[in-house]
């Protein structure tokens, strides 16, 4: 009898690349997926960028993967805000990637009794904008963040990210946002969604357990952990749930 086929969905960060290098082997994984018919997408909690901006920066360093191939969590907080509450109003923290999705659904974006205060990633974030998402969500603004990740990575270290702004404007206000990226499985479900695949035929490629293997778990699907980012091998014990495979990188999958 003869196997289904697997599609995946596979994290960027700490599996393809590693900050602005390409992890060994990541090309030729994309070409077997290519070459073999799967359906598969990128998935990344970043929202910075928009997909046609994430696929040149690849392209760049020998990584060919075509735009409507990437999705980001600021596609995914975009498609859950039309969802919930077409043609709404929002004020919105973040770059490109987040308000270009935003605008593309059909929404206003104004400071004047939005529907929602959307927090994303920015590459600066200012104080009088935290102070006016902080009085907005006080004033009845429903809440949503991109991603939980309070960190991020930058060329002289780490820099506060979405999740640390969260909290801030959480413990400022008492209202704890909703979270649409990673590990929340939502995120899981509109890329599914998105290539028209189910779970059960679906692979999760990630290198965290905490934010990657546990959506993938969470949404039905088999794992696979990498190690060639943030999760090591001998932090896998410390969860209560597994991956269904681990392997040293993405070089060592055969779609």
């Amino acid at each position: 009898m003869t196997s289904r086929r697997k599609h995946y969905l596979i994290d960027m960060d700490g599996v393809l690349v590693s900050g602005r290098k390409l992890i060994p082997g990541a090309d030729r994984f994309i070409e077997r997926l290519k070459a073999n018919g799967s359906e598969w997408l990128v998935l990344t909690n970043n929202p910075l960028y928009t997909p046609r901006d994430l696929s040149y920066r690849l392209h760049t360093i020998g990584l060919d993967i075509p735009a409507e191939r990437i999705f980001t969590s600021g596609l995914a907080t975009a498609r859950f805000l039309h969802s919930q509450r077409p043609n709404g109003k929002a004020f919105v923290i973040g770059e490109s990637g987040l308000t270009g999705p935003i605008h593309d659904v059909g929404y206003v974006m104004t400071d004047h009794e939005p529907d929602y205060v959307v927090l994303g990633e920015t590459h600066m974030y200012n104080v009088e904008a935290i102070t006016k998402a902080v009085r907005l969500v006080a004033a009845g603004a429903r809440f949503i963040a991109t991603n939980p990740d309070p960190t991020g990575p930058s060329e002289s270290g780490i820099v506060p990210a979405c999740g640390a702004m969260a909290a801030l404007i959480e413990k400022a206000t008492g209202v704890t946002p909703f979270f649409v990226g990673k590990p929340n499985p939502l995120m899981m479900r509109l890329a599914l969604n998105y290539i028209g695949v189910h779970s059960e035929e679906t692979v999760m490629v990630g290198d965290r357990m905490d934010t990657d293997i546990v959506a993938g778990v969470q949404t039905g699907m088999s794992t696979v952990l990498v190690l060639t980012g943030v999760t090591k091998e001998t932090d896998v014990a410390r969860f209560p749930y597994r991956p269904s495979r681990i392997v040293a990188s993405v070089a060592d999958i055969e779609p």
